[in-house]
């Protein structure tokens, strides 16, 4: 039960930071007319958010892999709930800004820590299937932010800042009372064994070493392009709805409503990490293989997506729950909602199974001192592409507003962003070519380290019984 508990809590945690970032976008414009300035300064807000969150969690990472993880991760949550707060009660763009950063600090111990902890917690076999669980929560935790910006800030943008950081602070305290995960508990080679290995500065040549990682790490840059301009989501739909004649205020809340119910298809990560345990028993390429099929069969119904024409019928200037009401109405009675709604699921859900499998894949390739890190180099990576995507198509928007008025020109851009998903999946299929080399080589090494020493990491333990831990929880079908 306390490691039921340990897991809910993670979740929970995830999916927090996650609200903390996807409130913001949906309240650009209310943001930056408070404070004078255009949606332009408040998206660099948010990359500068998602970049100095990527690069504070590899030391982050590092820290947690080389201590007590516990202590890292409640510090990290703290800093991020402060700095949410902060960003609700600023009274001007170079406080919100300021408050920003400190909450972006504070994030990037969250992800990358308990991902580490989160892979101590599953045996190999159900890596896929467990991870898109969590990684679920952070797609929900966007979604529940995009959902909150809209509906709690379209009165009064400050609300949903002080409502998250409250939630936090609950979330942290129940993470005092989480189950202390030990370093490999989910491995079969380190049954019985007390595993104390810890990363070294001098192990970055080791980490990069395994070519599946250097893969793993490198996709996460043009896909995050492309995932960063979905970003401006709503802000597609709130132009659709103001071009159809709908108030400002309404307009938001039509773009959040529409951008949240059209993201719906990331919850069928969960076939994607099924897709990728059942293949992987096949062959070791298998988790890579789906994630490639996944993000490159995706590209198409992206693009005719975002030009689908819809027509928006809801009451304006209306109360919140009615407008709501109205657009979940069209779900069912207008056929151009129905029909973009479909192509949306079918396209998130063929893009979302790239993220159960990568994180399983971190996992299958390197020992557990060396997740915490490798996940933030990844994140890194990933930080990058999603500060240069939502920066780029802030710029494509405005560029291509001389020739396509409207929502026309938010169109465009999204629809052309979508093609970085190509070099992503072929990333992800050189990746299938040297990740069952380097999945022999970990286990290997976890083995000669669990006959190096008896239960209760006595030294001198005998081989046979790792290799007989091993075996057993080999596929009877496959021996793998």
């Amino acid at each position: 039960m306390h490691r039921v508990y340990s897991v809910v809590v993670f979740v929970i945690l995830a999916s927090l930071d996650n609200v903390a970032i996807g409130i913001v976008p949906p309240l650009y414009g209310s943001i930056g007319d408070d404070f004078g300035v255009g949606e332009g300064h408040i998206a660099l807000a948010t990359t500068i958010m998602f970049m100095i969150s990527a690069v504070a969690a590899i030391g982050w990472a590092y820290a947690g892999d080389r201590t007590d993880r516990k202590p890292v991760l409640i510090a990290g949550t703290a800093i991020w709930v402060a700095g949410t707060a902060w960003s609700g009660l600023a009274t001007g763009y170079g406080s919100f800004l300021g408050a920003q950063v400190l909450a972006a600090f504070g994030l990037g111990a969250v992800a990358s820590v308990s991902f580490a902890v989160v892979s101590d917690l599953i045996s190999p076999k159900r890596r896929g299937l467990v991870m898109s669980f969590w990684g679920l929560s952070q797609g929900v935790g966007t979604l529940v932010g995009t959902l909150a910006g809209g509906i709690l800030g379209h009165t009064d943008w400050r609300k949903p800042f002080l409502m998250t950081a409250v939630a936090g602070t609950v979330a942290t305290l129940a993470y005092l009372f989480t189950y202390n995960v030990p370093r490999g508990d989910s491995q079969p080679e380190l049954a019985g064994i007390d595993y104390d290995e810890r990363i070294h500065h001098d192990h970055l040549s080791i980490i990069l070493g395994r070519r599946t990682n250097l893969w793993l790490i490198l996709q996460g840059g043009t896909a995050q392009i492309a995932f960063g301009s979905l970003v401006w989501l709503p802000v597609l739909f709130r132009a659709r709805a103001e071009d159809q004649g709908y108030s400002a205020g309404t307009a938001v809340l039509v773009g959040s409503v529409f951008a949240t119910i059209f993201q719906l298809g990331a919850a069928l990560s969960i076939l994607g990490g099924l897709a990728g345990d059942r293949l992987q028993r096949r062959t070791p390429r298998g988790r890579a293989l789906v994630a490639a099929v996944g993000v490159l069969a995706a590209v198409p119904f992206y693009v005719v997506l975002f030009f689908v024409p819809m027509k928006i019928t809801v009451p304006d200037s209306a109360d919140t729950g009615a407008v709501i009401r109205g657009v979940l109405d069209n779900v069912v009675t207008e056929p151009t909602v129905a029909g973009c709604l479909a192509i949306a699921v079918f396209a998130l859900m063929l893009t979302s199974a790239n993220s159960p499998n990568w994180f399983a894949m971190i996992a299958d390739v390197n020992p557990p001192e060396h997740r915490g890190t490798v996940y933030s180099l990844g994140n890194l990576v990933n930080g990058a592409g999603r500060a240069g995507g939502n920066v780029l198509v802030a710029v494509a928007f405005q560029r291509l507003a001389g020739a396509f008025p409207p929502p026309l020109n938010y169109a465009v851009g999204l629809a052309s962003f979508q093609l970085f998903f190509v070099p992503t999946g072929i990333m992800y299929w050189l990746a299938s070519r040297t990740v069952a080399a380097d999945m022999a080589a970990t286990h290997a090494a976890l083995l000669a380290k669990a006959s190096e020493r008896g239960p209760d990491g006595d030294v001198g333990g005998d081989p046979s019984v790792a290799v007989e831990r091993l075996t057993a929880q080999q596929d009877p079908g496959t021996g793998r």
